[in-house]
Formats: C-alpha cells, structure tokens, sequence
C-alpha cells in the first residue's frame, strides 16, 4: 500500500476523478481516498511515480506521504 498527500482534494468529485485516474493505469488498483487528511491509499503492483503522474494528468498534486 502506497500513501500520497494530495492537499487539492477537498470533495467527492475530487476523489472520483483521482480513483479513476488511478484506474486508468491500474484497473485492479484498490484506491482509498481520506478527504479529512487529505490523503489516497493505493495497493497496486504500479510504481509510485507512474501513481503520481496519474493523478498529476487529473489536476492533482500528489506526493509521497
């Protein structure tokens, strides 16, 4: 499980369109978004760096937490 701080993500559309970037490089990706810390959970066999540019595509900073 990889942890990313993504302080842009402050409502639920937020959360769905970081899942579904994630999903789009890693469609059996478990993705587990916190909106109160900020934060996604993510347990999938991609590297991190291909996580982040995912969620950097959606508009979204995302960095290792």
């Amino acid at each position: 499980m990889t942890r990313f701080k993504v302080p842009d993500m402050s409502c639920n559309h937020c959360t769905a369109v970081i899942e579904r970037a994630i999903k789009a490089v890693d469609p059996v990706a478990t993705v587990e978004c916190d909106l109160d810390n900020r934060t996604v959970n993510v347990d999938s066999a991609t590297d991190k760096e291909t996580l982040i540019a995912a969620m950097q595509s959606a508009d979204y900073t995302a960095t290792p937490y």
